[in-house]
């Protein structure tokens, strides 16, 4: 079995684009993929995150059946609205090697994914990768 990867992703991912993020390390991963619920601040305050969740789910759904139509092992789940707290509670029960976070392009980012990599980096003892997705 290849390494245990934790993908966050804010949009739907290929095994295409994590072999991109990965190289070789990407041959027989073990990947678990993490759709945060993000959200506008304003929904985020006001708790009205349904919307944000329903979307989640979707993206997460989206990436696995991708990777597996590419023979990519993986399994997903929707996280919290926090990227952070979403990247700890999947370490909680998947003891990943490495890290890598999908992110928007920086000029579509959601508030929540300002200063994730660099947060992460500091806050969890695995390899932390960044991807950008999406965008023109």
């Amino acid at each position: 079995m290849g390494k245990k990867i934790l993908a966050l992703v804010a949009e739907p991912v290929s095994g295409e684009a994590l072999r991109s993020a990965l190289g070789d390390d990407a041959h027989g991963a073990e990947v678990m993929v993490v759709a945060p619920a993000l959200d506008s601040r304003t929904r985020f305050w006001t708790s009205d995150n349904d919307d944000a969740i329903a979307r989640a789910e979707d993206v997460q759904q989206e990436t696995v059946e991708r990777l597996a139509e590419e023979d990519v092992d993986a399994v997903g789940d929707t996280g919290e609205t926090d990227p952070l707290l979403a990247l700890q509670d999947a370490l909680a029960t998947f003891p990943a090697e490495e890290i890598v976070i999908f992110t928007h392009p920086q000029g579509e980012q959601n508030w929540a994914e300002a200063d994730l990599v660099e947060e992460a980096e500091d806050r969890f003892d695995v390899p932390v990768r960044q991807m950008e997705v999406g965008g023109p």
